[in-house]
Parts: C-alpha cells; sequence; structure tokens
C-alpha cells in the first residue's frame, strides 16, 4: 500500500512536470513569434527618441500651435504613422503665473491643441494621449519672462513601443 501511494506520488509530481514543460515550450512559441527583430527594435528606438525631442513652446496665455512648430508635430506624427507601436502622451504646462486651476485647465488646451493637430497629421487618435501639469513641473525654475517662457511648453513621452 505505501509503495502505491509513492508510485502515485511520482506519477502526479511527473504528469506536473510535464504539463509545466509544455506550457513554457508554447509560451517561448509566443515570445518567439512575436518578437521584434533587433534592427526594428533599434529603429523604433530611434523614432521614440526623436518624438521625445522637439518641445512645443506657447505664448503667454495662448495654446495656439505657433507655425514655426508645425513641422516639429509634423515630423512626429510621420514617425508615429510609420511605427504604430508606439504611444505618446502630451503634457501640456504653464508657467508660474495664475491659479492652479487656470493653468490646469490651460495646460490641457495646450496639450489637446497639439493632440488635435497631430490627429488631423493623420496620427491615429489611439496612439496619443494628454495630461495636464499646469504650472506642477517646470522645465526652469525663477521668475521672469525668459524663464516662464520655457516653462509655457507641451512635451512628448513615449509611454510604449
Amino acid at each position: 500500500m505505501k509503495a502505491l501511494k509513492s508510485f502515485g506520488l511520482v506519477m502526479v509530481l511527473a504528469l506536473a512536470l510535464a504539463m509545466g514543460a509544455g506550457c513554457a515550450k508554447k509560451n517561448d512559441e509566443v515570445t518567439t513569434d512575436s518578437a521584434v527583430s533587433g534592427s526594428s527594435m533599434e529603429a523604433i528606438n530611434a523614432a521614440a527618441e526623436q518624438i521625445t525631442n522637439g518641445i512645443v513652446y506657447f505664448d503667454f496665455n495662448k495654446y495656439d500651435i505657433k507655425s514655426e512648430y508645425r513641422a516639429v508635430l509634423q515630423q512626429k506624427a510621420d514617425l508615429m504613422k510609420q511605427y504604430p507601436s508606439i504611444k505618446v502622451r502630451i503634457e501640456g504646462n504653464c508657467d508660474a503665473r495664475g491659479t492652479q486651476e487656470y493653468n490646469l485647465a490651460l495646460g490641457e488646451r495646450r496639450a489637446r491643441a497639439a493632440y488635435d493637430y497631430m490627429v488631423r497629421l493623420g496620427v491615429p487618435a489611439d496612439q496619443l494621449e494628454m495630461i495636464s501639469f499646469g504650472k506642477e513641473r517646470p522645465a526652469v525654475m525663477g521668475s521672469g519672462e525668459k524663464v516662464w517662457s520655457q516653462n509655457r511648453r507641451d512635451e512628448f513621452n513615449v509611454i510604449a513601443r
């Protein structure tokens, strides 16, 4: 009887190991099938870096895209259309003046302006999201127009590749 219990325990363990090995093989196949080649990943990473670079700045109390930044957004849009796996968060920011509520709303309008412009350029909306940080994340500390002008901006952060 004791030998039968030991044999049963060995069989249960062997079955569990066999099932685990089968699952591991299946997962390996899925990973291999869906893996991106090294050169493709390098291209995606380079595109993501280009998208992250290039800040869009705004005039005081404004949220319209100035003509000088349209080419910046066009380049980002072209890369995002070429690499649909890339997803970007547009972050609207303001300078230190104004109330927190006002700056959160203005930062959202700035992020929305870039979002809408990129969608018009053909970027699928599901590749973009937006957030407003208002005046909570200054790029430069201090006061005066030179500092404030650097804080009135949209930044672009890649959140998925």
